[in-house]
């Protein structure tokens, strides 16, 4: 796990800035911007529908939108391999109460968090919008919720 502030710690001072310029479709092909969630504390989630990593993680990231959103904390979900049909009644299925976004076909957005050689990948955004963590595989509930927690 890379973790620029690491274990509870906040987000030090030489942490990069995440590119927050993307707008990409939601479960209800709205058009959703990034950017938009800027001054907020980001847990962005690069996952797919076929992953068992990622089906671990999502009741978590659920836990968290419900426990940390009152405080300023935002999910967000890229899907990466399925189309919009498909999303949203997987989202249904797992009661996903966070934004889940289409990222198929947009490797832009991939590339700009990435290298990517696997999913899932959550990448944890401070509210000046930089990068405090990045974890590919699957990662550590108490990791996750430390990181976010230290940024609110």
């Amino acid at each position: 796990m890379e973790a620029a502030g690491g274990n509870g710690q906040a987000c030090p001072a030489n942490a990069k800035p995440a590119n927050l310029n993307f707008t990409l479709k939601d479960t209800n092909n709205r058009d959703v911007s990034l950017a938009s969630y800027k001054g907020k504390v980001i847990l962005l989630d690069f996952w797919a529908t076929w992953c068992g990593p990622c089906k671990i993680e999502i009741p978590w990231f659920i836990e968290f939108q419900k426990k940390y959103g009152k405080d300023g904390l935002e999910v967000v979900g890229v899907s990466i391999d399925d189309t919009l049909d498909k999303l949203k009644p997987f989202v249904a299925q797992y009661k996903m109460n966070y934004t889940v976004l289409q990222g198929l076909d947009h490797d832009d957005v991939q590339d700009a968090f990435g290298p990517m050689f696997g999913v899932p990948v959550t990448v944890v955004i401070s509210r000046t919008g930089k990068v405090c963590m990045k974890h590919v595989g699957l990662g550590s509930k108490p990791d996750f919720e430390n990181a976010i927690k230290s940024l609110l």
